[in-house]
C-alpha cells in the first residue's frame, strides 16, 4: 500500500542553468544545470523519468499509511518480481484475467508487444470509466486495477522509448489511433531520457502521494480560467516535473515544489503564495506561462520554464494527448516515479 514517503532531496531534472527566456522574457521557471542527473519520472519518463525503461524493481518497502518513510535509490537496479508476480515469458499478458503485477514480463517481440500494448489500453480505459462513473477521482487513491494497468502500461511505453527499433516494428501492428498514441508517448519519454544521466551512487528522494486526481483536475482549470493557459499543458508540465506532485525533493539547483520553482522567479511570479502548496504553484505556473508568451506560443513559453526543446517537445506531446482523450490524464496520473541508476531503473512509488 503506497503511502507518504519523505526521502532528502533528489538530483533530478537536469536543465540550463538560469537565465532569461530566448526573446528576454522572464527568467525560466526552473533552470537547472545542463548535463545533471534527472529525476525520471519521464515516461515518468516523466518518461524516464517517469517511464521509459526495460529493466526495473518494486519500490522499498513502504511505512505504514499515514507515516514517513525514505526511499533510496541505490545506483542498482532493485531485485527482480518474484516468480509468483511475475508472468512466465511464453505467457501474453492479455491472457490473465486480472491486472497484470508490478513485475509482469514485457513482451520483447514486436507482434506480442503490439497485443499486450492493445490489451492493456483497452482495459484501463475501461476500468478508469468505472473509476470516473463511481465518482472516485475527487476521493483518493485510484482502484487497484488502474494503477496496475497503468503501470504496465507505462513501462511498456519505457521499453519502446527505450527501444526505437523495436517501437517502429510494434507500430504498425496497432490500429492507427493507438499507433499515434504510441508514437507519442514513446517520443515525448524519449526525448527526456535524453536530458537523463543515471544515478551512480546511492540517492535519497522525497516521494508521497500526490492529491486525488479529480482535485488536481480542479486546480489545473482554475488556473486556466485565470491566467487562460490551457489546464492540459499544466498538467502535462506537472506531470513531467514531479509526477504529478509525487517528487516533493528540492533540485539539486534549488529549484522547489511541485512545479519545481527556483526562489527569484517564485518571488516574480508566485503572487506570495506557499511554492510547496499545489493550488498557489499552479497558479504561478500559469501567470508564469502567460507571461512568457502563452497561450500564443505554447513552444516558447515552455521553453522560458525549461531551456529545453526536447522538454518543450514531451511536454506538449503529452498534452495533446490529453487533450485527444481525457482519459489519458487518468492514466498518467497513475504512472509511476523510476530513477534511472547506472545499473538499471529503480522504481520509487506505486504498488
Amino acid at each position: 500500500m503506497e503511502q507518504q514517503t519523505e526521502t532528502s532531496r533528489p538530483d533530478l531534472w537536469t536543465t540550463p542553468a538560469r537565465g532569461g527566456s530566448p526573446d528576454g522574457g522572464p527568467p525560466e521557471a526552473c533552470p537547472r544545470r545542463r548535463g545533471g542527473p534527472v529525476a525520471a519520472s519521464l515516461l515518468a519518463l516523466t518518461v524516464a523519468v517517469s517511464g521509459c525503461a526495460a529493466s526495473q524493481g518494486s519500490a522499498s518497502t513502504a511505512a505504514p499509511a499515514g507515516r514517513t518513510a525514505e526511499r533510496t535509490a541505490p545506483g542498482r537496479s532493485a531485485a527482480p518480481a518474484t516468480p509468483a508476480a511475475t508472468a512466465p515469458a511464453t505467457q501474453p499478458a492479455r491472457e490473465a484475467a486480472d491486472p497484470p503485477a508490478p513485475g509482469t514480463v514485457i513482451p520483447k517481440d514486436p507482434a506480442r508487444l503490439a497485443r499486450a500494448l492493445t490489451d492493456t489500453t483497452a482495459r484501463l480505459r475501461r476500468a478508469i470509466d468505472d473509476w470516473i462513473r463511481d465518482g472516485g477521482p475527487a476521493e483518493g487513491r485510484a482502484p487497484e486495477p488502474v494503477v496496475l494497468l497503468a503501470l504496465y502500461q507505462q513501462r511498456i511505453y519505457r521499453h519502446l522509448a527505450r527501444n526505437p527499433k523495436t517501437a517502429s516494428r510494434t507500430y504498425p501492428r496497432l490500429s492507427k489511433a493507438l499507433a499515434g498514441e504510441a508514437e507519442a508517448n514513446a517520443t515525448a519519454g524519449r526525448n527526456l531520457l535524453s536530458l537523463v544521466h543515471p544515478v551512480s551512487r546511492p540517492a535519497r528522494f522525497r516521494v508521497r502521494e500526490p492529491e486525488p486526481a479529480g482535485v488536481l483536475l480542479e486546480h489545473f482549470r482554475h488556473a486556466e480560467r485565470r491566467f487562460g493557459v490551457d489546464w492540459e499543458v499544466l498538467a502535462a508540465v506537472m506531470f513531467v516535473e514531479t509526477k504529478f506532485g509525487r517528487v516533493r525533493s528540492s533540485s539539486h539547483t534549488g529549484a522547489k515544489g511541485p512545479m519545481q520553482f527556483m526562489p527569484g522567479t517564485w518571488a516574480a511570479y508566485g503572487m506570495g503564495g506557499d511554492v510547496h502548496d499545489t493550488r498557489d504553484a499552479l497558479l504561478a505556473a500559469a501567470n508564469y506561462l502567460r507571461a512568457s508568451g502563452a497561450p500564443r506560443d505554447y513552444r516558447r513559453a515552455l521553453y522560458a520554464y525549461n531551456h529545453s526543446w526536447a522538454y518543450v517537445d514531451a511536454v506538449r506531446l503529452h498534452a495533446r494527448q490529453i487533450k485527444r482523450d481525457i482519459r489519458n490524464y487518468y492514466a498518467y496520473y497513475n504512472w509511476q516515479v523510476f530513477v534511472v541508476t547506472t545499473r538499471g531503473d529503480r522504481r520509487l512509488t506505486g504498488p
